[in-house]
């Protein structure tokens, strides 16, 4: 079995990889060549934490595994590392042996950056050149990042519950060289796109402070309960997911779908328009929707990259299991 430590991923894994590998999975999942397991995610009663796995088996990329893990509030303040933590573990899908075990924290964070840059790349309008970005935590910046690289941006603007956070987003738009602007939430109508990317369980985004043509990417809200915009948004987008039934169960679409403003059947799989069995955004004025719940293949799909980026490079540690 190789093993692929945590300290090894930032060396291996690119922003252009990790898209690579999620867009490449999300299309294997719309053609039916890849499916998710059902997710686990528990409260275990010890620490505040959550815990879970998501997985799943890509027949296109011949990837089976799991990622287990969760969210540990307190690890920041008491023991100095960050609150998610998980790792990933990949098997030989014609033996069932343990092939591969891969640090999955860095690759969390690409891989759900990965998918809203995915759907930006697939639903944004061409012309866009404002994005706005509701959150400035942890991921915030990593979703920025790979953001940026998908359209010729000229301008950040953000949001967040708490203003002090803002200068996390201030400084990748200057590593881009764009200018940022602190807003409220009204002034996100300034944007061509919008990604949220917090643990709200709360709407924050009211449907009246988006505007016509606006693409949204909603990756905050993967648990029950959890949300970050009001489902009258949803009801008047074009509505894609990673994938329909865990949108509908654990995404921003469980509101809309639960309020009857939203029918599972009316949201589409964003692996369906990079196929081309889609048309994606089909006017300059439709406000589209991206629902990133966070599905188990692709973290298999990046953990496998990784893996074969650690063997080519030397750095894969293989141990008798």
């Amino acid at each position: 079995m190789l093993i692929v430590p945590e300290r090894e991923i930032a060396d291996l894994m690119t922003r252009e990889a990790a898209f690579a590998a999620v867009e490449k999975v999300f299309a294997a999942m719309a053609s039916g060549r890849a499916y998710n397991f059902p997710v686990v995610r528990e409260a275990i009663g010890h620490a505040d934490a959550l815990y879970g796995f998501k997985g799943g088996f890509d027949r296109a990329g011949m990837s089976l595994g799991l990622k287990a893990g969760g969210y540990w509030p307190h690890n920041l303040e008491r023991h100095g590392i960050i609150n998610h933590q998980s790792t990933v573990f990949l098997f030989d899908p014609e033996t069932g042996r343990a092939r591969a075990m891969v640090g999955g924290n860095l690759l969390t964070a690409l891989r759900t950056a990965a998918a809203s840059a995915v759907s930006i790349r697939h639903l944004a309008r061409a012309d866009a050149t404002v994005i706005g970005m509701i959150g400035a935590g942890h991921q915030a910046a990593f979703q920025l990042r790979a953001a940026l690289e998908q359209r010729a941006f000229e301008k950040v603007i953000g949001w967040n519950l708490h203003p002090e956070m803002l200068p996390n987003l201030e400084r990748v738009a200057e590593e881009a060289g764009l200018p940022f602007e602190a807003v409220e939430l009204d002034g996100l109508r300034a944007a061509d796109v919008l990604i949220s990317i917090t643990s709200s369980f709360d709407a924050i985004l009211r449907a009246d402070q988006v505007v016509a043509g606006t693409h949204i990417a909603c990756m905050g809200t993967d648990t029950k309960g959890k949300q970050e915009v009001d489902p009258a948004l949803l009801a008047r987008a074009t509505v894609f997911a990673d994938e329909i039934a865990q949108a509908v169960s654990i995404g921003e679409c469980q509101h809309a779908v639960a309020r009857g403003l939203l029918d599972a059947s009316e949201i589409a799989e964003i692996g369906a328009v990079i196929n081309g069995t889609h048309p994606g955004r089909i006017s300059e004025s439709e406000i589209t929707l991206f629902d990133g719940t966070g599905v188990g293949l692709q973290d298999l799909a990046v953990a496998a990259a990784v893996v074969d980026l650690a063997v080519a490079k030397g750095v894969a540690i293989e141990v008798d299991f």
